[in-house]
Parts: structure tokens; C-alpha cells; sequence
């Protein structure tokens, strides 16, 4: 932090000279006037005849009581110096000289003189101690009393509000606080401005004429106290530290605020989640049976139609839209068990070849105008699988492969080890328009869905390619999309550990 310092406004400077050393002329008036009283007393004790010893004591106690209302190390040692002298120079033979006759006055004069010392340093020393415990404590009350009204704020403009009053009471200077908004820049509405005159509250505005003290929070900075530069010049240190304490304390009734609100944001999401979760399974459950029962009758209805028949085509387009339909509610709910922790995994080792056999010849049943090419490696891969799953996964990149390739090309699926041996890959590939950049890291994203898709294509609500990432990373693998290398169209890769625990022995 950097303070300016301009020169003297003219005739202002002779004043703050004057004004210094005010305090200076009365300390040294304290002195003399304490070393004055002394030596009366003494000439006094000299009068009744009464031994050095017990004058040398009266000048101790003037040193300690000079000390004692002055302060300060430098007025301490000057009061033992000028107190040792002007014992030598009044009260020893010679009398008003500075010359030694006998040895023991010497000693005496020595002795005095470090007795004088040392008591001065410890009543200072004492009396420094003392005012120190009593900044202290104010010091502690004054954040106590902040850190109790901080403590009952309900947002932050009343934060801003408390820590403003709060620095402006112990400074007695106009006080501003700005506060950040989440993006780091200042937030106008919560801009408070305090006068010590009359406490009214008014805009604050970015002028050099004032500095400002950061705020930080933990994780970025919430706000600055603003103060006029002059009186950020005339702080003293133990006001500077107090102020550095009020900033902190600010800033963590801050963070703690906006830890609440996070955390309140964060319950009503979880609280949305799961009424959205509850409804779509309502709703999947109350769907199934009827899609059910239009799939079984209309299946029946193509088995007893010719493919000359003009129903025929209708019949199948029926067909054709109630999978789809189903096969939609379907992944609703695997989808919705699988966030709620409901849907158990139940792995043992399967051939990776005959899973997806399996999802081929679905698909094919209901796209028999496509072509699918399999690539598989000759040796038999078992792999730790919930095979239901892994084959919904499957069904679910080749139906919208099929959705993005026309019927006269073709579609392709393999698998193979990975190089490190400890990865089984799995990858569908499509002839289609491919993947948009600004879609590829929002595709896995819950109801997400391209608009650049062609018109011809029957749209999804986007939840086929979030229920396939949920289930791989349940497996304990990862999936990625991105566009063909050698030519047109995109590939879905997705990894299965053959390792059980595989990430866990990692």
C-alpha cells in the first residue's frame, strides 16, 4: 500500500511545526519542574542537616515521577543524567562544581546516577506496557462490538453499512466501502459512504484524493474501505492495525455470507433436482405400459400385413415412433436411478464382442435398411460390465449414429484393447455432418441438443448421450466425442477398465 505524500499547504507547515512541539515544552517543563522540586526538598534535608543519602532518594523519586508523566526512553535518561549532575554540583564538596574531593562521593555518584537509569527504564517500560494493554483492549472491544453487529447482518449492503460506520467511529473521518460483485467488479448498489458528522449515507466515487484497503476474501477480493488520503496519512500504528483487523473481520462475515448463499442456492438446486427426477419417473412409469402395449399390438398388426399393403408402412412408422418413445422412458429412468445412487451395478466379466452383438442386432431389427460393420480383436476380451448397461450404451450411440447416416452408408462399431492393457475401447463411428466445435464440450450435457441438426432429423431432449456418460463413469471409464479423422461423420469412444478397481489400485 502506497502513500503520497504532497508538500505543505503554506503557513500550514509553521503550524504542525508549533503544534509538535507542544508536547516536547511540556515534558521538559515536567522535568525541570520535578528536578526544581527536588532540589528544594534537598536544600531542605541539608538544612536539617540530614545525610546525602537521603537527597540522592528525593532525586530518585523525581526521576521516577518524571518517568512516570512523560514517557518516553530519551526523557528518561536525560532526568537521570541532569539529576545525577545537579546532586554532584549542589549537594557535594566542592559545592557548585562538578569536581569530586572524596572518593566515596565518587562511588556514590556513580551508583546514583545507574540507580536513576534503571529506574527510569522500568517505570517507562511499565508505563508503555501499560498503555499498550490499554489499546489492546480497546482494540478488543472494538472488534468484539464489530464482530457481534457483523455477526446479525442479513446481506451485504448491511455489512458494508456496519464495517463503514465502524472504521469511520475510530478514525472520525468520512469512510466509504465498496463492494465487488461475483465478477470482481465494484457493485454500485452496495456503495456506502459514511460521515462522522452526521452519518448520512452517500455515493462513493474513485478519486485520488482517497485510499483505498483491499478486502480479501479466500477466494477472490469482496470489496475495499475507502478513506480520504490525508487522514490515511495522520493513522497511527495501532489505529492501522485496528483498521486491519476491522477488514478482516469484514471479510470473513462476508465469506461467510456468501458461503450461506451458495449453500442455500445449492439445497433449492437439490431440492429442484429432485422434484424434476420424481416427475420424470411419474411420468416414465405412467408411459410404459401404454407404449407397451401400442409396441406389442403393432408388431402383431406387421406380422399379419403384407409389405405390399399400404398400412403396412404406417403400421411400421407406429412401430417405429413407440420404441423411440420407449426407449426415450427408458433412459429417463436408468438416467434418474443412476443420480440418485438407486441403480446398483451388477458386474461380472462379459465378452465384449457378443454385448455388442447384441446391441447390433437391436438396432438392426428396427434399421434394417442400415448397415453396421463390427471390428472386434480375435482373442476373446472379458470384460467387468453390467451388460444390460453397457448394451443400453451402445443402442443408444448407434441410434443416433443411425439418426445422422443415411441408409447407404455405413455405420461402424469396434472394440480393441488400449496399448497400456488395461483399457477395453469401444468406438462408433458415423458418416453423417459431423459434430460443431461449439457442441462437442456441451454434447453430454442433460437436455442439451445442437440446433445446427438437419431438419429431417427426429429431434431428442438430449438425454441418450448424458445417460451413456453416467453409465461409463459408473464402469469406471470415460467418453469423449469428436469428429472423424479420416473423412466425414463423428466417433463415440468410450473406455472400460478391465480391472474392477482398477482407479482405486491406480
Amino acid at each position: 500500500m502506497n502513500f503520497f505524500k504532497n508538500a505543505p499547504e503554506k503557513g500550514k507547515g509553521i503550524q504542525d511545526h508549533y503544534s509538535a512541539m507542544a508536547p516536547f515544552l511540556i515534558r521538559m517543563s515536567i522535568l525541570f519542574s520535578f528536578l526544581l522540586g527536588a532540589s528544594l526538598i534537598g536544600y531542605s534535608f541539608k538544612a536539617l542537616q540530614l545525610q546525602e543519602t537521603n537527597i540522592a532518594i528525593v532525586y530518585l523519586l523525581a526521576v521516577l515521577l518524571t518517568a512516570r508523566y512523560t514517557g518516553g526512553y530519551l526523557f528518561g535518561f536525560w532526568v537521570s543524567l541532569f539529576a545525577a549532575f545537579i546532586f554532584n554540583f549542589l549537594f557535594m564538596e566542592p559545592y557548585y562544581t562538578f569536581s569530586v574531593n572524596t572518593p566515596n562521593y565518587i562511588i556514590t555518584f556513580t551508583i546514583m546516577a545507574i540507580t536513576a537509569f534503571i529506574t527510569s527504564t522500568l517505570t517507562t517500560h511499565a508505563k508503555q506496557n501499560a498503555i499498550q494493554a490499554r489499546e489492546r483492549e480497546e482494540e478488543a472491544k472494538a472488534l468484539y462490538s464489530l464482530t457481534n453487529r457483523l455477526t446479525d447482518a442479513a446481506d451485504i449492503p448491511e455489512i458494508a453499512d456496519i464495517a463503514a460506520s465502524a472504521v469511520c467511529e475510530m478514525l472520525n473521518c468520512r469512510v466509504g466501502c465498496v463492494c465487488f460483485d461475483e465478477s470482481g467488479k465494484p457493485d454500485e448498489a452496495f456503495t456506502r459512504q459514511f460521515s462522522p458528522k452526521n452519518g448520512t449515507t452517500k455515493e462513493v466515487t474513485s478519486q485520488k484524493s482517497f485510499f483505498d484497503w483491499l478486502i480479501s476474501g479466500r477466494d477472490s477480493t469482496l470489496g475495499v474501505i475507502r478513506i480520504p488520503m490525508d487522514d490515511a496519512k495522520r493513522m497511527t500504528s495501532t489505529q492501522t492495525r485496528l483498521l486491519q483487523g476491522m477488514i478482516e473481520n469484514t471479510a470473513l462475515a462476508m465469506d461467510r455470507f456468501h458461503a450461506a448463499e451458495q449453500r442455500r442456492k445449492t439445497n433449492e438446486a437439490i431440492v429442484q433436482e429432485r422434484y424434476r427426477g420424481n416427475l420424470l419417473q411419474a411420468i416414465s412409469h405412467d408411459l410404459r405400459t401404454p407404449l407397451t402395449g401400442i409396441m406389442g399390438t403393432a408388431e402383431m398388426l406387421l406380422t399379419m400385413t403384407g409389405k405390399d399393403d399400404n398400412r403396412y408402412e404406417l403400421i411400421k412408422e407406429i412401430y417405429g415412433d413407440a420404441d423411440w418413445l420407449h426407449s426415450l422412458v427408458e433412459n429417463i429412468l436408468s438416467l434418474t436411478r443412476l443420480q440418485e445412487g438407486k441403480l446398483v451395478l451388477h458386474k461380472q466379466e462379459e465378452a465384449g464382442e457378443e454385448v455388442i452383438g447384441a446391441a447390433v442386432h437391436h438396432v438392426l431389427h428396427l434399421h434394417p435398411e442400415h448397415d453396421i460393420w463390427v471390428t472386434a480383436p480375435e482373442e476373446l476380451l472379458l470384460i467387468p460390465m453390467d451388460a444390460k448397461l453397457i448394451r443400453q450404451v451402445l443402442i443408444n450411440l448407434l441410434d443416433n449414429a443411425i439418426k445422422h447416416t443415411k441408409p447407404e452408408q455405413e455405420i461402424q462399431v469396434s472394440l480393441k484393447k488400449e496399448n497400456s492393457g488395461n483399457y477395453a475401447v469401444f468406438s462408433v463411428c458415423d458418416h453423417g455432418e459431423g459434430i460443431d466445435a461449439s457442441d462437442i464440450s456441451n454434447i453430454f450435457q442433460m437436455f442439451y441438443t445442437s440446433a445446427s441438426r438437419r431438419n429431417d432429423v427426429k429431434l431428442g431432449v438430449g438425454l441418450g448421450l448424458t445417460l451413456c456418460e453416467a453409465i461409463v463413469k459408473a464402469h469406471g471409464g470415460e467418453i469423449k466425442a469428436r469428429n472423424r479423422e479420416n473423412g466425414p461423420g463423428a466417433e463415440f469412444i468410450f473406455t472400460l477398465p478391465f480391472k474392477e478397481n482398477f482407479h482405486e489400485s491406480k
